[in-house]
């Protein structure tokens, strides 16, 4: 038998899980919170979080808020980017047309995650058997923007397109 001496591991790894960092988020319908920081001090917020989610909720009903869309891109889909590995595109039927193959795409969840570029777009098509020139592609990209079916902006990529939100009458 080994006889070690006894100390109390308990209160120092408590000490050190207080002063380490900590990080709690929550979504609540529209609104997501994320509180960071050491774990006392979040423990202590989340305390107080039935109040800051009721002055954050009443502060957006005078609002009438469009949600906004934020170019994300996951580690996995970067590392594929890089390798020239396919991403996983969505599976569409075969389309009569060009613009209605694109709005597939962007009906999709694949298309609703995150905007996409001309070549997302175009690799997606080929990835489903359905091929276009991009110059093709383009033009039909530019007359979706202009009836109002999708929206466009200019990003350090180059343009991404994303689904028109529709408007609430």
């Amino acid at each position: 038998m080994i006889n070690l001496p006894k100390r109390d591991v308990r209160a120092k790894d408590s000490e050190e899980a207080d002063k380490s960092p900590f990080s709690f988020r929550v979504r609540v319908g529209e609104h997501e919170v994320e509180i960071c920081g050491e774990r006392q001090e979040v423990l202590q917020t989340i305390e107080k979080l039935p109040e800051l989610l009721k002055n954050v909720s009443d502060a957006f009903k005078t609002m009438r808020v469009k949600a906004t869309v934020v170019n994300v891109t996951t580690p996995k889909e970067e590392a594929a980017k890089t390798k020239g590995i396919p991403l996983p595109y969505p599976k569409i039927s075969k389309a009569e047309s060009c613009s209605k193959a694109i709005l597939q795409l962007l009906e999709s969840d694949w298309g609703r995650w995150r905007p996409r570029t001309l070549r997302e777009l175009s690799e997606a098509l080929e990835a489903n058997a359905i091929h276009y020139p991009t110059s093709t592609i383009s033009g039909v990209l530019n007359r979706l923007v202009k009836r109002g079916f999708i929206r466009r902006w200019k990003t350090d990529e180059g343009y991404v397109y994303i689904l028109a939100e529709k408007e609430e009458v």
